[in-house]
């Protein structure tokens, strides 16, 4: 085991000595290329700043107007069958639109059922299971330039369903209810 820790130590720093020694063998000026795509990284981020703006924007008013409470609560009845938890319906819906405010939804699923409950591990199994849909679609789509979509917003949507399913099933099979 404490090899393992141990090479993990080093392993970031070799990749990185290793990269510069190709660079310099190939007759490539590595700073400069390093500069280069810095500059082009910045470019992409000062692009998708007004689409982030946007995002965060949009969920902080879902989650401040009330919104997203209203529809987790049209959305409970119909998955009573279900035994899902419903204070995780919010965490579900949000987390297609930003991991960092389903993360803060989580935190407080953690301080009132605790981690250990098996509402706190469905949260965290449902959390690795589904991804930020509207965050990386926004990115991805126009980076690229893409304007038609076609069915990448309904696949996705189906992924992040079957997702959620998937880490319910496997909280109760390996946790119980």
């Amino acid at each position: 085991m404490t090899i393992l820790v141990q090479a993990s130590d080093w392993i970031i720093p070799i990749i990185m000595v290793g990269i510069i020694v190709y660079g310099m063998l190939k007759g490539v000026n590595v700073f400069e290329a390093f500069t280069e795509g810095a500059q082009d990284g910045l470019k992409v981020v000062v692009d998708l700043m007004p689409t982030l703006i946007g995002l965060l924007v949009g969920v902080g008013m879902l989650r401040v107007s009330g919104a997203l409470d209203a529809l987790s609560n049209m959305i409970a009845p119909l998955l009573s069958f279900s035994h899902f938890p419903s204070p995780l319906i919010p965490t579900a819906i949000l987390h297609s639109f930003s991991s960092s405010a389903s993360t803060g939804l989580m935190i407080d699923i953690f301080k009132t059922y605790g981690p250990d409950s098996f509402i706190g591990r469905l949260a965290s199994i449902m959390s690795g299971c589904t991804e930020t849909i509207f965050y990386t679609m926004s990115v991805y789509l126009m980076t690229v330039k893409i304007k038609n979509s076609r069915y990448i917003l309904a696949g996705s949507l189906i992924a992040t369903l079957t997702g959620i399913i998937a880490a319910y099933l496997l909280t109760i099979k390996f946790f119980g209810l």
